[in-house]
């Protein structure tokens, strides 16, 4: 086994200090870009990795972020949120920390998870997931002053202009706008919109992006409502071909909803009717059904990017300052 790459290598292969490989790691705000640069090139080139341990006796920190595990819910659910804690793992680790994962079944024992760890040194940071109006795990975090970071947007009444704390989400209504577009122009004007029951954050705005494209055209579709379930789409989008007739194209809040619709249009014998849904998961790709994939790999490195900014260790903390708080990912639209 060959032995691992040091920072005297990488000093060496960057033509570099010792020293100047540390700033690098722990203080790059103090080296040169170019310096910067090279340093970094030549970590990656080699495959070096900071002695974790070490670190953490030098600094005092653990170097390592806490993520939330999602409880199995079964079906083609969670494919997104396992993209991002794989990406988010990976870059984590290119910045010399690393990811503990926690397991909670509600909010409450999330926030009791997260108080053994932080209390105990073990993580430095938190990246939640699934938030949502008056969502107590944010506002404990905020009261203790841990950094934090969530995968979902506050859900408050601004949360460009005045954000209650970092937030990276996918623009939702800008993939549910571009897949109704996508159908007026290949499909019809009479473009449906299957989505969950208001009230949720995200499917609002997924929503609304139908909504918009469907104003800008001037046409008119049905909103249909429907739980996160295949055989409850399925029935629904049934019943509701039988009484309204035909529809032209139907844009869905998730996959398992555009499953559902499918499903339904090929009992109707309207196998044609196309359907679009969103989170692009490996189901309706064998389907051949469009998508709106989210690019949690994007999401991730957002994450990581609001929690570290451009050092080379968590910034503690840090306020959420408009225009810096956030970053929202655009996501795009697969037509199959």
């Amino acid at each position: 086994m060959s032995k691992a790459p040091t920072v005297e290598d990488v000093a060496r292969a960057a033509g570099v200090s010792r020293q100047t490989v540390s700033n690098v790691l722990n203080a790059p705000d103090i080296v040169r870009e170019e310096t910067r640069l090279r340093v970094r090139r030549a970590i990656a080139e080699l495959g070096y990795r900071p002695h974790v341990a070490a670190r953490q006796l030098r600094t005092q920190r653990s170097s390592t972020i806490g993520i939330h595990l999602d409880p199995y819910a079964g079906g083609i659910s969670g494919v997104v949120l396992d993209r991002f804690v794989h990406a988010l793992t990976e870059q984590a680790g290119d910045r010399g920390m690393r990811i503990q994962l926690y397991a909670a079944r509600s909010p409450a024992e999330e926030i009791a998870r997260m108080r053994e760890l932080t209390d105990g040194g073990e993580i430095d940071a938190v990246v939640i997931t699934g938030t949502f109006h008056g969502d107590p795990r944010t506002r404990w975090l905020a009261e203790r002053d841990v950094p934090f970071v969530a995968f979902g947007r506050p859900w408050g009444e601004d949360d460009f202009s005045a954000p209650s704390h970092l937030w990276v989400d996918v623009d939702g209504a800008a993939g549910t706008r571009a897949a109704t577009r996508h159908l007026l122009g290949r499909a019809g004007s009479r473009i449906a919109f299957l989505g969950w029951p208001a009230g949720s954050g995200t499917g609002d705005d997924r929503e609304r992006g139908w909504r918009e494209a469907m104003d800008d055209a001037g046409a008119r579709g049905e909103r249909l409502v429907c739980e996160e379930d295949v055989a409850h789409a399925r029935a629904l989008v049934a019943d509701c071909l039988d009484s309204l007739g035909m529809v032209d194209g139907i844009v869905c809040a998730s996959d398992s909803l555009a499953i559902g619709a499918h499903l339904a249009t090929a009992d109707a014998r309207v196998a044609g009717l196309p359907v679009v849904g969103f989170d692009n998961t490996p189901v309706v790709e064998a389907l051949g059904l469009s998508s709106v994939e989210q690019l949690p790999e994007r999401v991730a490195a957002g994450a990581i990017e609001l929690l570290m900014g451009n050092t080379g260790r968590i910034i503690s903390p840090r306020p959420a300052t408009p225009g810096h708080a956030h970053v929202l990912v655009e996501p795009r639209l697969i037509v199959r």
